[in-house]
C-alpha cells in the first residue's frame, strides 16, 4: 500500500495559473510562488466583493481517537466529489503547523487519494506564512523587553507582563524561561514564556482581520502588559503596530493550491482548536465563497472545539453562515469510544458500537443546537461490516440528521459522491437557521458555562483564583461582550482526556483566563491544556528525511 507522500509525490498537478483560470481568475489575480503555488492579490477582493456567495459547507468530527477520523481527507474529498457532480466547489483549509508534522501526526494534508498538494511544501514552509506571524510575535516581544531596557517610560511592571514569545515547533522546555541573565546591556532579567505559533494572538488576529486596516487597527489593540498602576499597555503604545503589520502584507493574503484532482484548495491561516479558535482566515472563506458555489470548509478537532468556535466565533466576527454541517465519523473511532482496544477495531463489535455512539450522539445534538441541517458521514474502513455500518445509519437518521458513506481515501472524489449528493439533498431540503449558542451580553462566566454545561455535558464549572481574579479585570477593563475561546484537550468532551464516549455531570475546572483584545475573545483555559505543546517519546521526525535529489519520507 503506497504511502500519503508516495501518492502526492506521483501526482500530477496542473500549473496553478490553470487551477486559477477554472476559477475566472487571471495571472493578474495571482502573486506566483513558483509553479503549484500562489497567493491571491488585495485587488481580488474588489474585484468579486459584489458577486454573490456560494453555499458554506463545514466539516467536522466526533472527538479525536488514535483509531483516526479522517477529518481533512473527507473535506477534500468532498471537495472533489463535487467537481465529480459538475459542481464548481472550493476548499478552504488551514495550513498546517510544523508542531504536529514533527511531533505526533506527521502530515496534514489530507490522506490518500484525497490530499492537497504539493504536499511536503504545505506541510513545511509553504509560502511563510507562519514565519512572518512567529516574527511579528517576537518582533512585539522584543520591543517590550527594549521599552524596559531603555528607561520603561510607560512604567511597564515586569510582574504583569502578559504578552509571550512563540515558535512554530513543539518544544516544552520554552514554556518557562528567565531572560536578560549577563550583563546590564542584556536586558532586565524577569520571567518570559514561550507558546507555539499556532496559539498567539496575532495567529489569530491575522484570521480574523477583514483587510489591512482592521489588521492594523487589531494588533494595536494587543495587551502585552499593566502597568503598575494596572492599567493595560497595549502594542500601539509600544509603537509596533506599523512594523509588525509590514511583516504580515505578504501573510495576510490567501494561498492557492490544488487537490489531487486539480479542485481548488485556499489555505490561511492555522490556529489549532484545542488552544486557539481553529478556523482557517476570515478572507479566505469569503474570497472562496465569491469564487465557487459550493466552499467546503473545516474546523479543527471534534465539534465540541472546532464547531463551536467556528460558530460562535467566526461567524459571530464576520457575519458568515454556514448552509450545513458534515459531521466526520468512523465505525473504529465509535467502537474505540465502546471499550475496545486498539487492536481489536476490525472485528465486528456491534454492542461496543452501541456504547460507543454516544460520543457522535452528543455531537449531532450540539450541533443542531445551532440550527443547521446536519450530514454524518462515515470514513468507511474495509474491516466494516454491513451490520455495523446499517446500525450507524439508522441511529443517525432517528436523531434527525442526514447519512451518507464516504471512501474518499481509497478512491479520491468518486469515492465522495454519495456524500456529496446527501449534501446536496441536504441544502435543497433543509433551510439553514444558523445562530450562535450564546448572546454578547452575557458576563464572561455566564458564556464559558454556556459552552461547558451546553456543548461539553458537565455539570458544574469552578474557577482557580488566578482565573477568578482575571476575570473581574478583564470584565472592568470592558470587555464582557466578547465571545470566549475554550482551551480544553480535544480526546474528551470533557477537560480529561480520559474519559471517552458521552462523560457527563463532570466538572470543568478553569485555571487561567485573559483577554486577546486584537482578536477580541476572550481565552479560557481548562485542566491540563499546555498553549506550548511538547514532542512524543518518539516523535514523527525521527522519520522524516531528504535524499540527495531532494525527496522527502516520512512525512506520512
Amino acid at each position: 500500500m503506497k504511502t500519503d507522500i508516495e501518492i502526492a509525490q506521483e501526482a500530477k498537478m496542473l500549473p496553478i495559473r490553470e487551477v486559477a483560470a477554472g476559477l475566472g481568475l487571471t495571472e493578474d489575480d495571482l502573486d506566483l510562488y513558483g509553479k503549484y503555488k500562489a497567493k491571491v492579490t488585495d485587488e481580488l477582493w474588489d474585484k468579486v466583493k459584489d458577486r454573490p456567495e456560494g453555499k458554506l459547507i463545514l466539516v467536522t468530527a466526533i472527538n479525536p481517537t488514535p483509531a483516526g477520523e479522517g477529518k481533512t481527507t473527507i473535506t477534500v474529498g468532498l471537495g472533489q466529489a463535487f467537481g465529480k457532480l459538475g459542481k464548481k466547489a472550493v476548499i478552504a483549509l488551514r495550513e498546517p503547523s510544523l508542531g504536529p508534522c514533527f511531533g505526533i501526526k506527521g502530515g496534514a494534508a489530507g490522506g490518500g487519494y484525497s490530499q492537497v498538494v504539493p504536499m511536503e511544501d504545505l506541510n513545511l514552509h509553504f509560502t511563510g506564512d507562519f514565519h512572518a506571524i512567529t516574527s511579528a510575535n517576537n518582533l512585539l516581544a522584543a520591543m517590550l523587553d527594549n521599552h524596559l531596557q531603555q528607561g520603561n517610560t510607560l512604567r511597564i511592571d515586569p510582574k504583569q507582563i502578559v504578552w509571550k514569545r512563540c515558535l512554530d515547533m513543539n518544544d516544552r522546555a520554552l514554556r518557562n524561561i528567565v531572560i536578560g541573565m549577563g550583563k546590564k546591556t542584556d536586558g532586565v532579567v524577569r520571567e518570559d514564556h514561550f507558546i507555539i505559533t499556532v496559539a498567539s494572538e496575532i495567529m489569530a488576529i491575522l484570521c480574523l482581520a477583514l483587510n489591512m486596516d482592521d489588521l492594523k487597527a487589531r494588533l494595536g489593540r494587543i495587551i502585552v502588559a499593566y502597568d503598575y498602576d494596572g492599567n493595560p499597555v497595549t502594542a500601539e503604545q509600544l509603537k509596533a503596530v506599523g512594523a509588525m503589520a509590514a511583516l504580515l502584507k505578504d501573510a495576510l493574503r490567501p494561498n492557492l493550491i490544488q487537490t489531487l484532482e486539480h479542485t481548488p484548495a485556499i489555505v490561511h491561516g492555522g490556529p489549532f482548536a484545542n488552544i486557539a479558535h481553529g478556523c482557517n482566515s476570515v478572507r479566505a472563506t469569503k474570497t472562496a465563497l465569491k469564487l465557487a458555489d459550493y466552499v467546503i470548509t473545516e474546523a479543527g478537532f471534534g465539534a465540541d472545539l472546532g464547531a463551536e468556535k467556528f460558530m460562535d466565533i467566526k461567524c459571530r466576527m464576520s457575519g458568515l453562515k454556514p448552509d450545513a454541517v458534515v459531521l466526520v465519523a468512523t465505525v473504529r473511532a465509535l467502537k474505540y469510544n465502546g471499550g475496545v482496544a486498539k487492536a481489536d477495531l476490525s472485528t465486528e463489535n456491534v454492542e461496543a458500537l452501541k456504547k460507543g455512539i454516544v460520543n457522535l450522539e452528543k455531537h449531532i445534538e450540539n450541533l443542531q443546537k445551532f440550527g443547521v441541517p446536519v450530514v454524518v458521514t462515515l470514513n468507511q474502513f474495509v474491516t466494516d461490516s454491513d451490520a455495523e455500518l446499517a446500525f450507524v445509519k439508522e441511529f443517525c437518521e432517528s436523531k434527525g440528521a442526514e447519512f451518507a458513506l464516504a471512501k474518499v481515501w481509497e478512491h479520491g472524489g468518486e469515492g465522495g459522491v454519495e456524500l456529496a449528493n446527501k449534501v446536496l439533498e441536504t441544502l435543497e431540503k433543509k433551510k439553514s437557521d444558523f445562530h450562535v449558542l450564546y448572546e454578547d451580553n452575557l458576563s464572561i462566566c455566564e458564556k464559558i458555562e454556556r459552552i461547558a454545561k451546553e456543548i461539553y455535558g458537565a455539570g458544574s464549572v469552578t474557577y482557580d483564583s488566578a482565573a477568578k481574579k482575571a476575570i473581574q479585570r478583564i470584565e472592568a477593563l470592558g470587555f464582557s461582550n466578547v465571545p470566549v475561546c475554550m482551551a480544553k484537550n480535544q480526546y474528551s468532551l470533557s477537560d480529561d482526556q480520559t474519559k471517552l464516549g458521552r462523560p457527563e455531570g463532570f466538572n470543568i475546572n478553569i485555571r487561567e483566563a485573559y483577554i486577546s483584545a486584537g482578536a477580541g475573545f476572550v481565552v479560557a483555559i481548562t485542566g491540563t491544556i499546555m498553549t506550548m505543546p511538547g514532542l512524543p517519546k518518539t516523535p514523527a521526525a525521527e522519520r522524516i528525511d531528504v535524499d540527495e535529489a531532494g525527496k522527502i519520507t516520512g512525512l506520512f
